[in-house]
């Protein structure tokens, strides 16, 4: 039996075919329908388990990243800075397709206001462009801290950076606004499903009709634009960082001044090569499964922020130790699995009654297992300062 797809036109609830689609005008629709993932809708609520999982570390790593900034004073500094401009973004860039999308997984709510869909079309592409610039910004603190550090508290003064993340801000602004005015003015007459999880330029673009080669030609400029200039300023500042660490005398040195960018290399590789991958699928996947390639622009979207708190606090000394002395010397290592366990009561309706019990198990195993390890390694390192400090005549 072959599946009936409705479309919402004039209040009423009307089958939506390849036929009508010609002749239906929307001059100005009132609500767009977001599809989801079309092909796997039986799946949807196993999907959106991996989909709330990265939200849910996504929104704990990045707050983390601020309270721990935030709390102690000796990371007032500009690296800090940015990654905390950069743990803003993240959180407002998955904020602003996540819930959306789990409405859809969990309760088929698809219909989606025509304001409220320029406005997320406008959070996505303006904090991804942001996202871009602050990276370029921490390429640029790098380079400064190991080319001139001399230098780099009088260069880099609390009022270049808050000038630096305000044109980041700017820019991603700027650039994205015109998308938002054309899309206002164009007529729709093909239909009001956009086949996506959230709304985005290209996807509104191919549902308007008339002549569209200005907003394809201004979507490419942007495109083409934020993504080289600023991977050409980032490939650039550690042309001369490299040319700075191999002048080093040691071998040691050198590995110690790389491993100061590696955190920031880890982060720009895991931004920019799903979002290559993405591109290079849309513009010659024409025989990839259309649900791949929404999976893809999700993958995009949705992982970065997932992954750069965990990389910048696994990589960035100063932060792991804030975060260890916080969770062992607070007795807070309970905090983020009971949370999370407490979440998935709370929300997880349609979560499989075994992932339940595996969290509480995990609530209360884990931290038992960890804490010795953890309280052990610190006070191996605190015997063995001891003994350097006093040696044994």
């Amino acid at each position: 039996m072959q599946k009936t797809r409705f479309c919402l036109r004039v209040g009423q609830l009307l089958p939506y075919s390849m036929s009508e689609s010609n002749t239906t005008v929307f001059t100005n629709p009132s609500t767009f329908i977001l599809l989801g993932i079309s092909g796997l809708e039986a799946a949807h609520v196993w999907i959106s388990i991996p989909f709330c999982i990265t939200y849910a570390i996504a929104i704990l790593g990045n707050f983390t990243i601020l309270f721990i900034v935030k709390r102690e004073t000796s990371l007032h500094g500009p690296m800090y800075y940015f990654l905390c401009m950069l743990a803003v973004t993240d959180l407002v860039l998955s904020t602003s397709i996540l819930p959306k999308t789990l409405s859809i997984f969990w309760l088929n709510f698809r219909e989606i206001n025509f304001s409220a869909c320029l406005t997320q079309m406008f959070f996505i592409h303006c904090f991804s462009g942001m996202e871009s610039g602050i990276f370029v910004a921490m390429a640029l603190d790098r380079y400064v801290a190991i080319c001139h550090p001399l230098r780099h508290s009088t260069i880099l003064t609390n009022s270049v950076v808050a000038k630096i993340g305000l044109a980041v801000m700017l820019r991603g602004g700027m650039l994205v606004l015109p998308f938002l005015l054309l899309a206002r003015q164009w007529p729709y007459c093909r239909t009001d499903i956009i086949p996506n999880l959230y709304c985005e330029h290209m996807a509104m673009v191919k549902l308007a009709c008339g002549d569209i080669r200005i907003s394809s030609y201004y979507g490419l400029f942007v495109v083409f634009f934020v993504t080289g200039v600023d991977v050409f300023f980032i490939t650039m500042s550690y042309i001369q960082i490299l040319r700075a660490i191999f002048r080093l005398p040691t071998k040691d040195a050198r590995i110690k001044t790389f491993g100061t960018c590696a955190s920031h290399l880890c982060a720009i590789l895991a931004f920019y090569i799903p979002g290559l991958f993405s591109l290079l699928t849309h513009r010659f996947g024409h025989n990839v499964p259309l649900h791949f390639h929404i999976l893809m622009a999700n993958v995009y979207l949705l992982v970065p922020p997932m992954l750069n708190p965990i990389i910048y606090g696994v990589r960035t000394k100063q932060i792991r130790d804030r975060l260890l002395h916080l969770f062992t010397h607070k007795g807070t290592l309970k905090f983020p699995p009971a949370l999370f366990s407490s979440l998935t009561y709370c929300f997880g309706h349609h979560v499989a009654l075994q992932f339940h019990v595996l969290m509480a198990n995990m609530y209360l195993l884990v931290p038992p297992m960890l804490n010795p390890i953890i309280h052990g390694t610190e006070l191996h390192a605190e015997l063995a300062d001891d003994m350097v400090l006093s040696p044994l005549s």
